[in-house]
C-alpha cells in the first residue's frame, strides 16, 4: 500500500534550517519504510504452516491460494440517502402547521397554502387551492381535518358549506367556539342563497351592486339548469332577470326564491310582456316551485333565520338530513348553501384567511352555470384569502358532469387540473390512466400511489413533490375524533375456532309429518293442491 506524507515548513526558516529539516524528514521516512517484497508475497497471506494449501479447513484456518475478494457496495438512491443525508430533500421549511412526516427526508413536514403562496423561491406556488384525491379508506378526510384543525392555532378559519355525511359536525362540536348550522330534520333553519352579504369596503357602490347582482343571477341560473338538465334559452334568461329585478324592487333589495317564484308567475300571466318573456317564465317557475312547495320547501325559499359567525374557529353546515332525498336534491342543497356562504365570506377587507372544505366536490360542477361559478370562485380565492379544498374519490367522479366529450366535462377536468397543490392518496388500478392523462403525473408516482398505506399521500406543492405520512404525527385525540369508519369494526369474538353443531339438536329443526303429508314417491311428483292462502 502506498503511503503519502505531507510536510509543513514555517516561512520564517532560513535556507540552512530548511535543508536540515528536510534531512530529518528523509531519515524518518527511511526508518519507517517497510521491507521490499515481491508481488507473489503481497498477493497471498502469511501461511500458518508450510505447504501450498496451508492448514486447510480442518484446522479452521485458510487456504493460502484463495485470494479474498470483497464486492463493491451496491444500493438504491433511496437507501443511499439514509447514509448520505445531503441528498435528502429540505422540504417546505418550518412555517405553517405540522401535517406529517416527510418519509424521504425523515423530517417533519409543515404546510400552509398561504405560506407557500407568498414564498418567492422556487418552492413557492401560484395558488392557495388544494385538490385531495384518493380511494375510500385512504385517509383523505382525516388528513384534511388534521390540516384545518391545526391551522386554527395560526388564525385561519374553517368553513364547510355542506357536510353531506355529518362527519364534520363532531369536529365542530369538539372545538371550543365551533358553530354548526343544521338544515332539515325539522330544525326550521333557513338560508337565503340570494342574500346580499356584507359590504366590501374596497369597492365603489356601482362595483358592489354589480357583483351582488351577478352572484344572484348566477345562483338562480345554476339551480334551474341543474334541475332541467339543459341550458336555458335567451328568453328564459331574460325572464329570470326581469323577475329578479321586480323582486328586488318589491322587497327593498331583500329578494328570496319565493319572491322570484311569485314574480315569474305574474310574468307568465302577462300577455303583453316584451320579448315573449311570458313563455320563458314557465320552466323556471316550475323549478322554483320545488323550493317553495316541494320537497325542498322550508329551507331556502325565505329569508335566512341564522347568521354567519365571523369569529367562530369553524363553521359547519350540516346537510346530512337532505342528502337522503336523492342526488338532485343533494346538488341543489349544496349550491344554495355554498352561495349563502360565499356571499358572507367574500370580503377582502376582513383580512381573514379561511379554509373552504368542499366535500364531494364534483357536486359543485354538475352544470355549465355551476362550473363557471366554481371556476370563477377558484380564481378569486387568492383575492379573498381563501383556500378551497376540493375532495374527490377518483377522477371518474367527474364523468357524472355532462356527456362524453361535452363542454361541461372538459371544463370540469380543466378546473381540477389547474389546481396546483395536490394531495394524492392511495388510488385504484383503474385510476392509472386518468392520473397520467388528466393530472400529468409521472408513471413512477402513479405506481407509488397504488401502494400507499392509509394516511400516506403524495403532496405536489408547486414544482416539487413529497411523500408524507400524516398519521405518524396524529395524537390519540385526533385519531379518534377524525375516524370516519367507526361503524365498521372487527368481530367481537374469535371465529378462528371451529364450533361443532350438536347432532341431537338437528331433530328439533326438522319438520314433522302430518296427515296430509305425502311420503311416497308419487307424492313428491304430484302438484301441491293445498290451499296456502290465509284468512285474517
Amino acid at each position: 500500500m502506498t503511503r503519502h506524507a505531507a510536510t509543513f515548513t514555517p516561512a520564517s526558516l532560513t535556507r540552512r534550517q530548511k535543508r536540515h529539516l528536510q534531512r530529518q524528514i528523509t531519515q524518518q521516512q527511511q526508518e519507517h519504510k517497510p521491507a521490499r517484497t515481491s508481488r507473489k508475497d503481497r498477493s497471498l497471506p502469511e501461511p500458518a504452516v508450510a505447504g501450498p494449501f496451508g492448514p486447510g479447513l480442518i484446522q479452521g484456518g485458510y487456504w493460502n491460494l484463495a485470494k479474498p475478494v470483497i464486492p463493491a457496495h451496491q444500493a438504491t438512491s433511496q437507501h443511499i440517502a439514509g447514509i448520505y443525508p445531503f441528498v435528502a430533500d429540505s422540504g417546505l421549511g418550518h412555517r405553517g402547521p405540522i401535517l406529517g412526516v416527510d418519509l424521504n427526508a425523515d423530517a417533519l413536514w409543515h404546510f400552509s397554502p398561504w405560506e407557500a403562496y407568498v414564498d418567492s423561491t422556487e418552492r413557492g406556488t401560484f395558488s392557495t387551492n388544494i385538490l385531495v384525491l384518493g380511494a375510500y379508506r385512504g385517509g383523505k378526510s382525516a388528513t384534511v381535518k388534521t390540516l384545518v384543525t391545526r391551522s386554527i392555532a395560526f388564525g385561519h378559519q374553517v368553513v364547510v358549506p355542506s357536510d353531506p355525511k355529518g362527519e364534520w359536525v363532531q369536529v365542530a362540536e369538539a372545538i371550543p367556539g365551533g358553530r354548526v348550522i343544521r338544515l332539515g330534520g325539522g330544525t326550521g333553519t333557513r338560508l337565503n342563497p340570494l342574500d346580499r352579504g356584507p359590504r366590501r369596503t374596497d369597492t365603489t357602490d356601482e362595483q358592489h351592486e354589480q357583483m351582488v347582482k351577478q352572484r344572484r343571477i348566477g345562483t338562480l341560473i345554476a339551480l334551474i339548469e341543474m334541475t332541467l338538465g339543459s341550458r336555458l334559452t335567451a328568453v328564459e334568461h331574460a325572464a329570470i332577470l326581469d323577475a329578479l329585478d321586480r323582486c328586488i324592487q318589491h322587497t327593498s333589495d331583500r329578494p328570496t326564491l319565493r319572491g322570484v317564484y311569485e314574480e315569474l308567475g305574474r310574468l307568465a300571466e302577462e300577455t303583453d310582456a316584451a320579448f315573449r318573456a311570458a313563455d320563458g317564465a314557465i320552466q323556471p317557475r316550475f323549478v322554483l316551485r320545488r323550493f317553495v312547495e316541494g320537497d325542498l320547501s322550508g329551507l331556502f325559499e325565505d329569508e335566512s333565520t341564522v347568521t354567519f359567525d365571523q369569529d367562530a374557529p369553524i363553521v359547519v353546515t350540516d346537510t346530512s338530513e337532505l342528502f337522503a332525498r336523492g342526488d338532485l336534491a343533494a346538488q341543489l342543497t349544496q349550491v344554495c348553501s355554498t352561495a349563502w356562504i360565499q356571499a358572507v365570506i367574500s370580503d377582502r377587507a376582513a383580512r381573514r384567511t379561511r379554509y373552504v372544505v368542499r366535500e364531494e366536490g364534483w357536486r359543485d360542477m354538475t352544470s355549465l352555470a355551476s362550473l363557471q361559478m366554481f371556476q370563477q370562485w377558484l380564481k378569486l380565492s387568492r383575492h379573498y384569502g381563501i383556500s378551497n379544498i376540493v375532495i374527490l374519490h377518483k377522477m371518474g367522479d367527474l364523468d357524472a358532469v355532462g356527456d362524453a366529450d361535452s363542454m361541461e366535462r372538459s371544463l370540469a377536468y380543466s378546473i381540477v387540473g389547474d389546481i396546483e397543490n395536490k394531495f394524492i392518496f392511495r388510488v385504484n388500478h383503474q385510476e392509472q390512466t386518468a392520473l397520467r392523462q388528466r393530472l400529468n403525473l409521472p408513471a413512477p408516482h402513479v405506481e407509488m400511489a397504488r401502494q400507499l398505506r392509509k394516511g400516506e399521500f403524495l403532496a405536489y406543492v408547486g414544482q416539487y413533490s413529497y411523500l408524507v405520512d400524516c398519521f405518524a404525527t396524529s395524537t390519540p385525540w385526533e385519531y379518534e375524533l377524525f375516524a370516519t369508519d367507526d361503524a365498521v369494526t372487527a368481530a367481537d369474538r374469535d371465529d378462528a375456532e371451529l364450533h361443532l353443531i350438536d347432532t341431537g339438536s338437528l331433530d328439533t329443526l326438522w319438520p314433522t309429518a302430518d296427515a296430509t303429508t305425502q311420503t311416497s314417491l308419487a307424492g313428491w311428483l304430484l302438484p301441491d293442491t293445498r290451499d296456502l292462502t290465509e284468512e285474517h
